[in-house]
């Protein structure tokens, strides 16, 4: 599904000859360094880097992978990208179990003033409360925060700022790809995505990575309208691989008041589904 060819060449091209220390060459005729410049900066023989961007070198040692990450200016998510990625055909770990334990659904349904929701590595929700229902406006089981932006018609309407969201859904699934390389779910899903979304397929093919972390989530609710949010997440103490995602609204502000409203609702007014209705997530 990843691979480090791809996601070195990628890399190089983003970097800035002139923040690299090369002079400016006007028959440059593609963006970022060369492969002669990388193997130069990074000490390594041009042959031997030419290799591990076509593939045919295996196991580079940590210290050509530090000088790589430092001639490609890696930040720390994409320094551990890489190094997974030098170390696949050493190991493959197998993908978290995704196991639901039933007691976190309990927990969830203890959490009412905020939409809340479990989630995979592979962006499927293994159990949301109601209010999370009610935001999505459909029952959590099914539901692909992934498919969800990318082929479904109500995920493009709902996110504010779809464009944003896009890049950290891709750039979530690139990481996770790279960590779980024989997890033949993601590669389905993955392939379904690019089958069905050239938005996606234009993502993919950069190479992004991104770490999933808390921040602001912007919804366009067709019944409660503008909603800013906090999302804080929280990784499981497990085996499961599954994080918990909880959405905040700032005290006394609209948004809150919009919750409020969301909460309120009658069942019948938007798609949910009963505690009892939750099961387990397939591994």
């Amino acid at each position: 599904m990843d691979d480090l060819a791809s996601f070195l060449r990628t890399r190089r091209s983003r970097v800035d000859p002139a923040g690299a220390g090369i002079p400016a060459d006007r028959r440059r005729r593609v963006p970022g360094l060369r492969r002669e410049e990388v193997a130069h900066l990074s000490g390594v023989s041009v042959d031997y880097y030419v290799r591990l961007e076509q593939g045919r070198a295996t196991q580079p040692s940590e210290q050509v992978l530090d000088a790589l990450a430092r001639v490609l200016e890696l930040d720390d998510t994409e320094r551990g990208h890489l190094y997974r990625l030098a170390r696949q055909r050493r190991r493959s770990p197998k993908p978290p179990t995704g196991r639901l334990r039933p007691e976190l659904t309990r927990v969830l349904d203890l959490i009412t003033d905020a939409p809340a929701l479990v989630v995979d590595h592979r962006l499927d929700a293994a159990a949301g409360n109601r209010l999370a229902e009610l935001l999505y406006g459909r029952p959590m089981k099914g539901l692909n925060t992934a498919r969800h932006i990318f082929l479904e018609e109500t995920g493009r309407g709902l996110y504010a700022d779809w464009d944003q969201c896009t890049r950290d859904v891709v750039g979530h699934l690139r990481l996770a790809a790279g960590k779980y390389p024989e997890d033949r779910r993601l590669a389905s899903l993955i392939g379904e995505l690019a089958m069905g979304s050239e938005r996606f397929r234009r993502l993919w093919a950069r190479a992004d990575v991104r770490a999933r972390t808390h921040g602001r989530k912007a919804y366009r609710h067709p019944l409660v309208g503008e909603l800013e949010l906090h999302q804080e997440n929280f990784t499981l103490p497990d085996e499961s691989g599954l994080e918990l995602l909880v959405l905040t609204a700032a005290p006394g502000s609209p948004s809150a008041d919009a919750l409020r409203l969301l909460a309120g609702l009658d069942a019948a007014a938007v798609p949910a589904c009963r505690s009892s209705e939750r099961r387990p997530a397939r591994t």
